[in-house]
């Protein structure tokens, strides 16, 4: 997901994956102008759900109701979790950070070795940097032995040292 300014600067705002759902704001109604634009980076699948028929089956299937608010619970969480990164940690941290969510880092299940193929100016949008500082800190984890980096990127759980560092 990302969204640009009106003068053009683009952000990324969040990278979403399997079972996410995008364009909720439309549930609740408060949302009349769409803010962010989607793109995917790998194959996937959509699934179009009209307004009408999301509100009709979150009244009635309270299972489905329960997943959506989970989500809605963890994007909140996240959100305020990349905000207080922003605000407080160095562009190093916060790459590392990015670098590990991307390798589901802290969630069930084990965590992805090899993430998907991103690249150094989408990264930079996620940490609210530049090209070339993300480019100077992916070589620096590259010579640390944190990641291997020759196309593909591929995380090692050492990384979290640099998250974890103060």
């Amino acid at each position: 997901m990302s969204v640009v300014s009106s003068t053009g600067k683009e952000a990324t705002i969040a990278l979403l994956g399997a079972g996410d759902f995008v364009g909720e704001g439309c549930v609740a109604a408060v949302q009349p102008l769409r803010l962010a634009t989607a793109a995917a980076l790998t194959d996937c699948g959509l699934l179009r759900i009209a307004r009408k028929d999301m509100v009709r089956a979150l009244h009635k299937d309270h299972a489905l109701s329960d997943i959506f608010v989970t989500f809605l619970l963890a994007r909140n969480l996240r959100i305020q979790e990349d905000l207080v990164d922003k605000l407080f940690n160095s562009t190093e941290k916060r790459l590392a950070r990015a670098l590990l969510l991307l390798a589901q880092f802290g969630k069930e299940g084990k965590p992805e070795k090899v993430i998907p193929k991103i690249s150094q100016v989408t990264l930079a949008q996620m940490i609210g940097s530049t090209r070339s500082r993300v480019s100077y800190f992916m070589n620096r984890f590259r010579e640390l032995g944190f990641i291997e980096y020759n196309g593909r990127i591929e995380i090692h759980s050492s990384l979290l040292n640099v998250v974890l560092h103060d």
